[in-house]
């Protein structure tokens, strides 16, 4: 990557968040001073066996560190703000920023982490922040989440206008519309480069209005004869609003299961972000002395996630509550992309059960958060950038908000499609992509951050895969004769009715090569290991076709 240039420039580098959906992390860099716009997490995939979450490399932030001025967090989506304590242990110095509902669903995530003290400042909607050469205005946009905010970054070379996570909600469940003014007046200034959230430039037309949620609730809570119950996101305070709002009209009470649920609960109930009359809420215990039909229990598990409240309740797991026919179960929430089978195998599970269950967009108990191609294309002509990069999607999304850009007038030579890592630059003069950093996945497995890597996961897909054999001998060295073993145990390999014969069968073609070496050869403890390894596999592939990971293991004695 080039040294940075003599004039004033700014860099806009994506390290989490292009390409992908989660890990949403951006630098923006000035001559003299570097913030971060978010730092999120996302969560692994199938073929990354036992590891936990995955974060963003902070190589770039650390080798800037005395240029760090600041954590700026859009809203608290754990997309958003998931690896912001790993961020805090690394970069105690820097403040973290946000609007009260963000910074207190930051401080909920990080207490188990035992962070110690973190500079926590508090934002509103509206106000400026400045940090060297750079000045952050954070505006209100409509989001699933209250608090969320677009930030226009003003630096010497022109301003940086970052959307966040947004959509255009005429009829907001909190009455506050997105802040079409003060975005429209930062575009009258002029705006260098905008970088917009790309969730659902594939889909066509607006995204609905959540009030629409309201009216489906309605309809279900209508309908319904027993208990209900409803499965959505912890931080969707307008979804959890609506749910109470219904819960209160016809006339049952509420439970909530989760402690991230109930943390939402109580800090947005503080902050007046969510109106929950003191006599509605009741605990679990409580509400089973009630009648089904007054009773409404909302959960966590919309994404089928496998210790949730709703996949353990889907097969009979949870201790407190059992799901019976004549329960109405709605999932208020679309399928993360990857998270498709497990929220399908949810919906299966707790149909056979009997339940009658609401999912995605069934009755629109579900609308998205996110700007639809129309609401982009408004985005676009209110802030009318010089320069745009679409960011928070996979590469067709950003692809196809690219084009977006253009038939609004943007420039095809200034869209950048940008990939993690990629430093994009701009001065006076130009601008341009200039080169590209590490921009890569950081495993975290238990208490190891990073310690996974690609050999790591390479080793466990084959043990997933394959299964196990180890061999153990013991031998004296010095008489070059085995005196125990072979033994061989398997595991994940055989089907055990068959696996005594085949072990005997192994154990000769190891006992047969044994004999066979040399005096010299069987004083060398690593060749005995390596003759056992070929031996084995080749033995194990001949009657399977099968390629386990192969241990030996010798002892001397």
């Amino acid at each position: 990557m080039p040294a940075p240039p003599s004039v004033p420039y700014v860099r806009v580098v994506p390290l989490g968040g292009c390409g992908e959906i989660g890990r949403n992390m951006t630098v923006v860099e000035t001559n003299d001073d570097m913030i971060v716009v978010d730092c999120g997490l996302m969560f692994p995939d199938e073929e990354m066996y036992g590891v936990d979450v995955v974060i963003n490399d902070f190589s770039y932030l650390r080798q800037r560190a005395d240029r760090l001025r600041a954590l700026l967090v859009t809203h608290g989506h754990e997309d958003h703000i998931g690896g912001i304590p790993y961020f805090v242990k690394e970069f105690s110095h820097v403040p973290v920023v946000g609007t009260a509902l963000t910074l207190a669903l930051i401080k909920a995530k990080s207490r188990e982490h035992k962070l110690g003290e973190v500079d926590f400042r508090t934002v509103v909607p509206g106000e400026h922040a400045v940090f060297g050469s750079i000045d952050a205005e954070f505006i209100h946009v409509n989001h699933s989440v209250a608090g969320a905010c677009a930030l226009a970054l003003r630096t010497p070379v022109g301003t940086i206008f970052h959307t966040g996570d947004f959509k255009f909600d005429q009829t907001p469940i909190d009455g506050r519309p997105a802040d079409f003014s003060r975005i429209a007046r930062v575009g009258e200034e002029g705006v260098l480069c905008m970088l917009s959230d790309s969730t659902n430039a594939e889909r066509a037309g607006h995204t609905l209005s959540e009030r629409v949620v309201g009216e489906a609730f309605s309809a279900i809570f209508a309908r319904a004869r027993g208990r209900i119950i409803v499965a959505s996101f912890a931080s969707n305070v307008p979804r959890i609003q609506q749910v109470i709002d219904q819960t209160e009209r016809f006339g049952r009470k509420i439970a909530f299961l989760g402690r991230s649920l109930q943390n939402v609960v109580h800090f947005a109930s503080e902050l007046g972000n969510l109106r929950l009359p003191p006599d509605l809420a009741m605990k679990l215990e409580q509400l089973e002395e009630l009648p089904p039909e007054q009773i409404v229990v909302m959960t966590t598990g919309s994404q089928g996630e496998p210790m949730s409240g709703l996949a353990r309740m889907s097969v009979r797991d949870h201790q407190r509550l059992r799901i019976v026919a004549g329960d109405t179960v709605v999932v208020s929430a679309t399928p993360i992309p990857g998270n498709e089978k497990s929220v399908y195998r949810t919906i299966n599970n707790l149909c056979k059960l009997g339940a009658i269950v609401v999912h995605g967009t069934d009755g629109r108990s579900h609308v998205s958060g996110h700007a639809s191609q129309e609401e982009l294309l408004l985005m676009l002509n209110l802030v009318r950038p010089e320069f745009f990069v679409p960011v928070h999607g996979e590469y067709r999304m950003l692809n196809a908000h690219g084009k977006l850009a253009v038939r609004t007038g943007v420039d095809a030579e200034n869209v950048f499609i940008a990939e993690d890592g990629d430093v994009l630059e701009f001065t006076h003069e130009y601008g341009d992509k200039v080169g590209k950093t590490y921009g890569g996945n950081v495993l975290v497995d238990g208490s190891g951050i990073g310690d996974v890597g690609e050999a790591v996961l390479r080793d466990r897909r084959a043990l997933a895969g394959d299964g196990i054999v180890m061999v153990v001998v013991a031998i004296d060295a010095e008489e070059a004769r085995v005196t125990a073993g072979p033994d061989v145990i398997a595991r994940g390999v055989f089907y055990l009715p068959e696996a005594d014969g085949v072990l005997d069968e192994l154990r000769t073609a190891l006992r047969a090569m044994l004999e066979s070496m040399s005096v010299e050869s069987m004083r060398d403890v690593s060749t005995v290991k390596e003759h056992l390894r070929d031996t084995l596999a080749k033995a194990i592939y001949t009657r399977t076709k099968r390629r386990p990971v192969v241990i030996p293991v010798v002892m001397e004695v």
